[in-house]
């Protein structure tokens, strides 16, 4: 079997050999069992599964949180001759189709979704009926709640693994710290001993941190790509308006930078990529929304202008540099300014006691199932969608719920140039009765039939999974057209051994605790880029790889330049605002919901679905303490408050 691996490598890809670690993953998923990557960004991590699914019998399903991660990755593949495609939302029904006929017939070899696909019943229904070999799991971090990126639909991997009847599961990240590899393995089943660590450290990646006051940022940075600015570089921001204006002041200075962020138009963002890809533009300042996918290996050079997020979201984007191996450089302009504006996003996802005991109280007048549509319910409780998802997951694992199944509610279908008669004609028998039976219990509208299950169960007993088929089989044939709508997710409710009182504690206490651990995680970020031993060890040791055991000697640490942060810019005290201009008009607006946590976040312009719905931006004092700690804010507020209370008469 070494013999193989090696030929399709050559065969396939065109390479000599494998990069470290490759080859020892391939071999663990060819002789049968589920394996772990772990390697540092732009080290080969898709090739494990690439070369893995051309040896396994079946399909090979690749997961992913985004797929703007798979559009380079099959490109790639089809150049190969590799047989590879993805269904996403932003195909047509026809092309879904299309792909969805190619891997029944098996003439797909691997079949890229988003993670939230398999929330789809439709295509649940169609992959069930497919076999499958490998369960790819990208950017696999995800799944661990200790991880920097966790998303709760991750969660529900193990499962859907265990109903789809995978044998085995390959996982693939850049950064993972020991407690998440851990995390990871015990989740979806990979033995210690097939979890492959290649090292973080890369020899040619010059890491440096300058500690710079905020007003002398954009000077620093010009001087800086002087020599530079004319490879191809990243410089990161937090915010989009930043994006626009750092870009338009290195123009004023020479510097030819293109803006990059979630708030272009998609076409535009395309158009910035490929020319960036090509060469054509040689510097895009840019939101983190820039990079996912980017397999570029001529970036000299990555700078973050505002502190990334955490360390993992550091060596991720550091990791787009230098990828062919040639020198680069990672600058990190840092002070202390922003880091009240990173904490506050933290406080603002976490859901209030309140908002936490709605959704127990919805859960405890259901009988035995309870059905939910989750935008509408993230209003109702005025929990944030993200949130929600994770407080369902929370739910799961204290057993008070278990997810059943999730389906659209509405199934519409319209006859494209055909009479009733003419599709009930198509068929014959037993099958024609319920075509016809299908249309006569319809909702119908001028051209579209709304399915009615209820009626149909009346005039034809059929379950639920038969009429979904047959629907699927009709619009694949192009007899109608099928469209599905409103999610809605159906959960067992289980007796739970807790009272509403005491799981309301139990919760509160668990999402005060991830807050905790994510305001630390800012804080290790500060302490890691301001400590005074080599950055490049400390990076590797935080990824649990020891294998750098002596400094790296090319770090700003390593050159007697350890980063002085310097004094954070002083801001006005609380007291000199007048807490009833600012905080009035909310108040107002929120009525009897106007807690000292929605006053806060409001103030410290953190958004929550109430507030969507009330267009609060547009009120005084929307943000105007967005550089104040979230939890001085807050202690202003309560004071205020409490005051307020006071003085009411009687």
């Amino acid at each position: 079997m070494t013999t193989d691996i090696h030929q399709l490598l050559y065969g396939h890809f065109g390479y000599q050999s494998f990069r470290p670690g490759q080859g020892e993953v391939i071999q663990t998923i060819v002789s049968g069992r589920s394996a772990a990557a772990i390697f540092p960004t732009g080290a080969g991590k898709s090739l494990c599964y690439q070369l893995s699914a051309l040896c396994l019998p079946h399909l090979t399903l690749v997961v992913s949180p985004l797929l703007a991660l798979m559009k380079d990755q099959l490109e790639f593949l089809q150049g190969k001759g590799i047989a590879a495609a993805s269904i996403d939302s932003a195909q047509s029904k026809v092309e879904a189709q299309q792909v969805m006929n190619r891997v029944r017939s098996g003439d797909i070899k691997i079949l890229m979704i988003s993670v939230e696909r398999l929330n789809n019943e439709r295509f649940r229904q169609f992959i069930g009926g497919v076999k499958l070999s490998l369960l790819v799991v990208d950017e696999a971090h995800c799944i661990s709640e200790w991880g920097h990126n966790f998303r709760p639909d991750y969660l529900k991997l193990p499962v859907y693994m265990q109903e789809l009847a995978i044998p085995q599961v390959l996982l693939l990240t850049a950064t993972a710290t020991t407690a998440v590899i851990e995390d990871m393995g015990n989740k979806l089943g990979v033995q210690a001993g097939d979890v492959v660590l290649t090292g973080f450290y890369r020899a040619n990646l010059d890491l440096a941190v300058l500690g710079v006051s905020q007003n002398d940022k954009l000077a620093a940075l010009t001087s800086w790509l002087q020599d530079k600015h004319q490879h191809s570089g990243i410089i990161y921001v937090t915010l989009q308006q930043s994006a626009e204006v750092l870009a338009g002041q290195l123009k004023q200075q020479g510097i030819n930078a293109q803006a990059y962020h979630a708030g272009m138009s998609g076409e535009d963002r395309q158009q910035i990529q490929q020319q960036f890809m090509s060469g054509g533009i040689k510097l895009i300042v840019a939101t983190i929304a820039f990079g996912m996918g980017i397999d570029k290996s001529d970036i000299r050079y990555v700078v973050h202008y505002d502190l990334p997020k955490s360390i993992e979201n550091y060596a991720q984007e550091i990791g787009r540099a230098g990828r062919d191996g040639l020198p680069s450089h990672c600058l990190v302009l840092a002070n202390a300014d922003n880091l009240n504006v990173l904490e506050n996003f933290v406080y603002g996802d976490t859901p209030q006691a309140d908002a936490i005991r709605y959704v127990l109280d919805e859960i405890a007048q259901q009988q035995g199932q309870w059905q939910l549509v989750l935008n509408s319910l993230s209003n109702d409780a005025n929990i944030r969608l993200l949130t929600l998802k994770t407080l369902l997951v929370y739910l799961e694992l204290f057993g008070v719920i278990k997810p059943a199944y999730s389906y659209f509610a509405e199934y519409k279908f319209k006859l494209p140039g055909k009479s009733e008669q003419q599709l009930i004609s198509s068929f014959s028998g037993e099958r024609a009765d319920f075509i016809e039976a299908l249309l006569q219990s319809c909702d119908k509208a001028r051209t579209w039939y709304t399915i009615n299950f209820d009626q149909l169960q009346q005039l034809y007993p059929s379950d639920r999974q038969r009429v979904l088929t047959a629907l699927e089989y009709l619009d694949s044939q192009g007899l109608i057209e099928l469209q599905a709508k409103t999610m809605t997710q159906v959960y067992q409710v289980l007796n739970s051994p807790y009272g509403i009182e005491q799981l309301t504690g139990l919760l509160s206490e668990k999402f005060a605790t991830k807050e905790q651990s994510e305001i630390k995680r800012i804080h290790q970020l500060l302490a890691f880029f301001t400590g005074d031993s080599c950055l490049s060890r400390r990076l590797g040791q935080y990824f649990a790889d020891e294998q750098l055991t002596q400094n790296c000697g090319h770090c700003s640490v390593c050159r007697g330049q350890a980063a002085v942060l310097p004094e954070a810019a002083p801001i006005a005290p609380l007291e000199s605002f007048d807490f009833g201009d600012i905080s009035g008009e909310i108040m107002n607006k929120l009525g009897h919901q106007a807690s000292s946590v929605l006053i806060s976040r409001f103030l410290c312009g953190l958004t929550t679905p109430v507030f969507t719905k009330l267009r609060v931006r547009k009120l005084r004092g929307f943000g105007l303490l967005e550089h104040y700690r979230f939890s001085q804010v807050k202690g202003w507020v309560d004071a205020h408050l409490a005051d307020h209370h006071n003085s009411e008469p009687g």
